[in-house]
Order: structure tokens, then sequence, then C-alpha cells
């Protein structure tokens, strides 16, 4: 595929759009891992709650085993602190389902936001400048064929601004009914332009 176009102007355009692109996909990716860290940064409040709930649990368990350990009035006084300790359990499993939580939305925005910035890279610029070269390849093989310069002309009687065809002859469509050959060649590197193909010299 030809990926530039044989004219230094328009080449130097593609290139900078080219360019820009990769800035784009570059920033877009930066900013979408910038997006998860600062939101996975939040997992540090839920780690510290699920350790400071299970310190709490580990603490009162024990000290309830040791009261529990008192003759007569042992089992009495060891289950308050077996259901405080059971409330720490459930802060550190709250702890634990926040870490979870920040985990999964700092994935999801960090994805979603590296994804669209690829798409619109890919459907804005890549796309557009494939299709470019699959166009320029398909004209290039037209214009190395010196049979194939009528159906240039053609095309560019067909779809070329009127200005453009008038600049190239006073009546350019006479002079392609005719065969004038330059009349063809100069209305074929019309339309060969518009695909940025340089018409080959003649042999």
């Amino acid at each position: 595929m030809q990926l530039y176009s044989d004219f230094a102007g328009r080449r130097a355009w593609q290139i900078a759009g080219d360019v820009l692109a990769l800035v784009v996909l570059v920033v877009g990716v930066r900013v979408a891992v910038a997006l998860h860290d600062a939101i996975a940064a939040f997992e540090g409040f839920g780690r510290d709650v699920a350790r400071s709930g299970s310190d709490f649990q580990s603490t009162l368990s024990g000290i309830g085993r040791t009261l529990g350990g008192v003759p007569l009035i042992g089992g009495g006084i060891r289950a308050p602190f077996d259901a405080a300790g059971d409330a720490g359990g459930t802060l550190a499993d709250a702890g634990a389902g926040w870490q979870r939580g920040v985990e999964t939305l700092s994935s999801l925005v960090g994805w979603t936001v590296a994804g669209l910035v690829v798409l619109v890279v890919l459907l804005g610029w890549v796309r557009p400048r494939v299709a470019g070269a699959v166009r320029r390849r398909a004209v290039a093989r037209l214009a190395s064929s010196a049979s194939s310069l009528d159906l240039l002309a053609l095309r560019a009687l067909a779809t070329r601004p009127a200005k453009a065809v008038a600049a190239v002859h006073d009546d350019a469509v006479a002079g392609w009914r005719r065969g004038d050959p330059e009349v063809i060649r100069a209305l074929a590197a019309l339309e060969l332009r518009s695909s940025g193909v340089r018409l080959p010299e003649r042999p």
C-alpha cells in the first residue's frame, strides 16, 4: 500500500496527522493509567478498615478466651466480647468489600477510557488513512497502464469540480471525446492528484 501522497504538501499533512494520532493515543493511554491509579489509591482506606476490624476482632476474641477461663463466671463474661469480636469481623469484611469494589471500578474506568481513545483514533484517523492508501494503490495501478488513462480522464470529468476540469482545457469534454492525448493525460493527472498519485512520465 502507498501510505503517503506523492505530493509534498499533502504528504506533510499526512505525516503530521500520523504523529498527532500517535500523540493522542499515548496521551489517552497515560490518562487512562492515571485515572486507574487515582481511583485505586482509595483501596488504602478499605485496607485500613479491614486491618482495623481484623485486629479488633482478634483482640476481643483473645480477651474473651482469657476471661472465659475464669471459674463460674467465665462463660457469662466471654459472651459480650465474642459478640463485639464478631462486629470487628463484619468491619473487616466491609473493608475487604470496599477494596474489591475500588479495584473493579479502577479497572473498568481505566480500560474504558483507553478503549475509547483507541476507538476514536482507529475510526477517526487510521481507518481513513488505510482506505486512502488502498485507493492510491488502485489508481496507481491504473496510471501504470496507458490504456487506463482514458478511464481516469472520464472519472475526472464525472467527479472533479467543474472549475478544476475547466482549468485543464477550455473544452475538456470535447477533447476527451475526440481522444486528444494531451487532454486525456491532463484529466487523468487531475484524477490521480485527488488521490495523491503523480501521473507517470511518458515512457
